[in-house]
């Protein structure tokens, strides 16, 4: 079977140091691992306070900017984003705003979905931002998946790693390393997910 034709979990994610980014990359390798189903990674470009500020059609680096089309027909979607205040970064909550035509028609309705996020301090507000993801994915009929306790990276870590979802603590200068543990619950999740996603097809 070609790849092209497999089904997808959509991993979307803003980044702006790259450590969202290398997580999103993890969630992917193990999205990757279980047969029949694959990562699709995407990005949303930053927003500016002048409107007419224009970026550019394909990002410097990283994934493609993502489309609605990407949205509406994934099996599956992995949210990330750094925390801005204990929410999610202006730029992913900009394009989940654009979703409405995806809500109308409930594209998103019982597919499986899971959040991530990396903050600069252990208490910087991982889960104030992971639930932040949540709410407009409950909105859009998603089912939401986290990390159950069975993934023993939950009870070892001493950085980042929530049962809502894996979380990274990046440091103030944001080029703290993703740990072990960090990087088995990101891998952990991927595959996780992408095994519900591909039950559900």
């Amino acid at each position: 079977m070609s790849n092209v034709t497999l089904p997808y979990v959509l991993v979307l994610y803003y980044s702006r140091y790259g450590a969202t980014m290398a997580m999103a990359n993890l969630i992917a390798r193990g999205i990757n691992s279980i047969a029949g189903i694959e990562a699709r990674m995407r990005t949303v470009p930053p927003v500016a306070p002048m409107t007419e500020v224009a970026v550019p059609p394909v990002p410097i680096k990283g994934s493609p900017y993502v489309t609605l089309e990407d949205i509406k027909h994934c099996s599956g979607l992995a949210l990330g984003s750094p925390t801005r205040f204990g929410n999610m970064a202006a730029p992913l909550k900009h394009f989940l705003d654009s979703t409405g035509s995806l809500w109308f028609s409930g594209d998103l309705a019982g597919k499986p979905a899971s959040v991530f996020s990396t903050t600069s301090s252990l208490h910087g507000g991982q889960e104030t931002t992971l639930i932040s993801m949540m709410l407009p994915l409950l909105h859009h009929g998603a089912l939401i998946v986290g990390l159950p306790y069975t993934e023993t990276a939950l009870m070892n870590t001493q950085t980042g790693g929530t049962p809502y979802g894996p979380t990274h603590v990046a440091g103030l200068d944001s080029k703290l390393p993703i740990s072990e543990d960090e990087k088995t619950l990101c891998i952990a999740l991927g595959k996780r997910l992408a095994t519900i996603a591909h039950k559900l097809i």
